[in-house]
């Protein structure tokens, strides 16, 4: 049998086998973060109580004979449509609690659930005084 003599330049060249080089490799730092903290924001409390309806009269009458335009004033002003009170079931709810979100004010879903439904009237007239007075600030 006769000897195959590699070609030249490749050694170690089979023959099917295409040459090994060896290629310059980079070396890199990266750094991957797996836990992050991020920044709880501070809840703060409601700056009107829900029974302090006596701090805006005309708010507090027009939440009890003028309930439903209050709720549609209220829902405008958050940036939703006028008719969500005639659309949403139980609109004080998600207005309550879309509002409560958006200003880091305490509370649970659960807790807006209860009040609207034993003092609804005085919920909305909260939700108003609250809308009027962080608009005062802006």
């Amino acid at each position: 049998m006769a000897q195959v003599k590699p070609l030249e330049g490749y050694s170690g060249y089979e023959y099917g086998q295409p040459p090994v080089t060896a290629q310059p490799q980079q070396q890199t730092n990266t750094t991957i973060i797996v836990n992050q903290q991020q920044a709880t924001p501070q809840l703060r409390a409601w700056h009107t109580s829900l029974f302090g309806c006596f701090e805006d009269i005309p708010t507090c009458l027009c939440g009890t004979f003028l309930g439903f335009c209050l709720m549609c004033q209220v829902s405008t002003d958050m940036g939703e449509s006028a008719c969500v009170p005639c659309c949403v079931p139980t609109p004080l709810i998600p207005l309550r609690t879309k509002w409560r979100t958006q200003q880091n004010i305490e509370g649970s879903i659960m807790n807006d659930c209860l009040y609207v439904h034993c003092c609804g009237p005085c919920v909305l007239c909260q939700l108003a005084r609250e809308i009027k007075t962080v608009k005062t600030f802006r």
